[in-house]
């Protein structure tokens, strides 16, 4: 006889995570049922609303949570006052990020493949291309990775944790690997990802089973009583094994933020994958991680002897450090423009570890508020660089455009990364540079900005927990990191173009084709003739900022508003995060 008993479940608690997940599975479905012409329009709509409806399921259970945490499943979904605004800070990016990921452009075209499982350069991806199929299931990736963020960190079980952690990275791996152009480098850096991950993944689940040896139970709040009494414990007092098990779990959360020694795929991924994508990465996988690794570090630590929350703040003193000397140095030589903003995603990574080292109140309270301000300049930085593109134009050898060739507008290709195509960006567009300046200048914490009350926070929360020597060396790093910030607005504003805007020109007429698959033209050579003289014409590829057709646009202007409203006037957000920085487990 079947004695099992169904919990009773609090839908209105799960209902952000339902939502977006429920509308995930809805896409699949649109995707075989709804004509191929209305699938763009639909899945969109879908994914837009499903994200407002998360955000306001959570605007409706926050007074909720404020009185008491959430527990449901006996633990396995907590809902804590953190945990919720992680839930909205992820929704606010997740949304904007959409935004940008529907940009077509004034060209027409969206950043993904037509057909993404396609041999680069092979006649099929050519014939894909030719017939203009979408690939529409992105939104429902983009559902699924959403819903993972969500659930995991309003989660006291490590299980169902690493579940929320596979659910939010396997829609990545595909998503990183759907690039419509340079086609080679979005794979390889896909399957970087997946390898590594895999490993981080594999740290986590061992750190779990080190855990659950320890204290026979994978409940965070199981784990604390056990710590408080290991007399209890299956294997008796052996507290090495539990800080091992505890090392490792938090060694695949910091694989997730970037952090060193574990970002060595960060770069790589942010550079090959689809500057959309990379974009919804940097702001919400960074927020998941981190409340997920908030949530760990903050619960043991109240079960933990002081020997043993010493070794634990060691080991966090020596990753933040490392992570911030990594993130500004190497960052200081970058060439392209997302290597650039890679090495800066690392370098945020060590503020905010600064920021938990003392895995108090305060450090939550700077932790969520940093995430916001981040997570909207990552954002609007690399919708702006979606839209800074390379061009084919044609013309003779002296620089002059030949008649009757392809017009100045002619073949769009990629996005324009590297830094010495950006110089004199802000006599072509001086609003789209004044945002962009606006983003790197929060990021290098600059006053009248968020980054600035980001960093003012965190560093304070660790001077506050005594760690004032790594607040200090967070100051120089910061100080540091804003060299090479502040070297792409001189490129973009006080350095002019080069000659004949970007030489590297080949020998032979323009093509008049659209191929996109590596960024590649193709043309024989001829010449035109004019009264003696032979002019030979040339196939340059130049600079030049696309239009957006809105949603770009909007998403851009929405966070350069909200990284100065956030910087100028922050007193509502952290009253906020105030209220949302509380542990009531």
């Amino acid at each position: 006889m079947n004695d099992f008993v169904a919990p009773p479940i609090d839908w209105a608690a799960v209902s952000p995570v339902l939502i977006v997940l429920a509308a995930g599975v809805l896409g699949v479905l649109l995707e075989a049922f709804v004509p191929a012409r209305a699938r763009r329009t639909t899945q969109l709509t879908l994914t837009l609303a499903a994200l407002a409806g998360s955000l306001v399921a959570v605007g409706l259970l926050w007074d909720r949570v404020q009185e008491n945490a959430l527990s449901v499943v006996g633990g396995s979904y907590l809902l804590t006052p953190f945990g919720l605004g992680v839930q909205a800070v992820i929704g606010v990016c997740a949304l904007l990020g959409v935004l940008v990921v529907a940009e077509r452009t004034t060209t027409g075209q969206d950043a993904f493949a037509p057909a993404a499982a396609a041999v680069p350069g092979t006649a099929y991806e050519d014939e894909t291309r030719r017939a203009g199929l979408q690939q529409t299931e992105i939104y429902p990736l983009l559902l699924f990775s959403t819903g993972g963020m969500l659930l995991f960190p309003a989660t006291d079980d490590l299980i169902v944790m690493f579940v929320a952690l596979e659910v939010l990275s396997l829609p990545l791996y595909v998503l990183c690997a759907t690039a419509r152009r340079r086609r080679l480098l979005s794979q390889e850096a896909a399957f970087k990802y997946f390898v590594l991950g895999a490993f981080a993944s594999a740290l986590f689940v061992f750190g779990i089973a080190l855990v659950y040896g320890f204290a026979g139970t994978v409940r965070l709040q199981g784990v604390v009583q056990v710590l408080a009494d290991p007399s209890v414990s299956p294997l008796g007092s052996m507290p090495a094994l539990v800080v091992v098990g505890l090392l490792l779990v938090l060694s695949g959360l910091l694989f997730k933020i970037g952090a060193a020694p574990l970002h060595a795929w960060t770069p790589d991924v942010y550079q090959g994958a689809p500057t959309p994508i990379t974009g919804f990465m940097a702001a919400c996988t960074k927020a998941a991680a981190m409340g997920a690794l908030v949530r760990v570090l903050f619960t043991l630590a109240n079960g933990l002897d002081p020997a043993t929350r010493h070794d634990v703040e060691v080991a966090l003193w020596a990753v933040a450090i490392l992570t911030m000397l990594i993130g500004t140095v190497v960052g200081a030589v970058q060439t392209d423009v997302k290597r650039l903003l890679a090495y800066s995603a690392i370098a945020h990574a060590g503020f905010l570890l600064v920021g938990v080292v003392g895995m108090d109140e305060a450090g939550s309270r700077a932790v969520l508020f940093y995430l916001l301000a981040y997570g909207l300049a990552s954002v609007g930085a690399f919708a702006v660089v979606t839209l800074v593109r390379e061009r084919t134009v044609s013309g003779d050898d002296t620089g002059d455009r030949a008649v009757g060739t392809v017009p100045d507008d002619g073949v769009v290709l990629g996005e324009a990364t590297r830094l010495a195509q950006w110089a004199g960006l802000g006599r072509k567009a001086p609003w789209l540079t004044a945002a962009f300046s606006l983003f790197l200048l929060s990021m290098a914490g600059i006053p009248l900005t968020a980054g600035f009350v980001a960093k003012f926070g965190v560093f304070s929360a660790a001077v506050e927990a005594g760690a004032w020597p790594l607040a200090l060396l967070g100051v120089l790093a910061s100080a540091v990191s804003v060299f090479f910030y502040v070297r792409v607005i001189v490129l973009m504003v006080l350095t002019p173009p080069p000659g004949g805007e970007q030489g590297a020109a080949s020998s032979g007429a323009a093509s008049s084709g659209t191929r996109e698959g590596d960024e590649q033209g193709s043309g024989g050579g001829t010449a035109t003739v004019t009264g003696a003289a032979t002019r030979t014409l040339v196939s340059r590829t130049v600079v030049t900022v696309v239009g957006s057709r809105g949603p770009a646009a909007f998403a851009i202007a929405v966070c350069a508003v909200g990284v100065l409203l956030l910087g100028i006037l922050p007193a509502g957000a952290l009253d906020l995060v105030g209220q949302a920085a509380q542990f009531r487990p």
